[in-house]
């Protein structure tokens, strides 16, 4: 029994592409696939993070490669794909966790801000999946896993711009799903809720805010990015063959309800 259940969740002889690898949460899990036994390719825009992330799975023993790239574009998108789809031989898993936000109130966003987000967070999900599709039809089946949020689902000041985009990136799971489950595509997204990272320092090192979150979130604390492993590695592994169109929240427990903290 032990054998099998290894091999529904192992991706030895598997190939994985992360966008935005060199991020806190897209180099854990180019690691954590790594671990599991895929060969990796890491994209990111900025080539100290890609070094860094590099040497993070080649510390767990793992095989990687790196690209750089500007992935707001849709030319750079399926280049990236194409590209490491060639040096990797196939592509099994894309994970798309590159992401970006600029908090502000709905009336001070710019036009500018706007675009700057939904390129990154929503443009880049659409356009590398449809270059991977190409790659996974041809070869029979594969796996693509979105990296949305729990704003998807929960509003929060400061960051409408990133909650639509996220939302976006939810929904347009659901039509990846739908339109290539005739491929062997399974394709799925992950909303995490708040986790502690550099992008979330202006939350968590706020004091007030900090102490919010412990009242907000049922498990009493921000997730570490470590604890997307599991969750993406599910949906990346044969675990998943009857798994596709869902968007599966990593959250504590937030919404699970609220939690009432007696006043001080």
């Amino acid at each position: 029994m032990a054998r099998t259940i290894d091999k529904l969740f192992s991706l030895e002889g598997k190939t994985a592409l992360i966008s935005g690898g060199g991020g806190a949460i897209g180099r854990v899990l180019a690691r954590g696939l790594a671990e599991s036994g895929a060969t990796v390719a890491i994209h990111d825009i900025d080539e100290d993070r890609l070094a860094d992330a590099k040497k993070g799975v080649e510390d767990v023993g793992g095989k990687v490669l790196t690209f750089k790239a500007d992935i707001t574009d849709a030319a750079a998108c399926r280049s990236v794909v194409d590209e490491a789809q060639a040096a990797l031989g196939r592509l099994d898993i894309l994970v798309t966790s590159a992401g970006t936000n600029r908090r502000k109130p709905i009336d001070e966003v710019s036009a500018e801000d706007f675009d700057a987000i939904i390129d990154v967070n929503l443009r880049s999900v659409y356009f590398l999946g449809q270059a991977a599709h190409r790659h996974m039809a041809a070869q029979g089946g594969g796996k693509i896993v979105n990296i949305s949020s729990l704003s998807a689902k929960h509003a929060f000041n400061t960051i409408s711009v990133y909650s639509a985009s996220k939302a976006g990136v939810s929904q347009l799971t659901k039509a990846m799903a739908r339109e290539w489950v005739k491929d062997n595509i399974q394709v799925n997204a992950v909303e995490p809720g708040f986790v502690k990272t550099e992008f979330t320092r202006p939350l968590w090192d706020d004091e007030y805010r900090s102490k919010w979150f412990s009242n907000f979130i049922p498990s009493g604390r921000l997730a570490n990015p470590e604890e997307l492993i599991g969750v993406v590695l599910l949906l990346s592994s044969e675990a998943s063959s009857y798994i596709t169109g869902q968007a599966i929240v990593v959250d504590g427990g937030v919404l699970s309800g609220a939690t009432w903290v007696k006043p001080e």
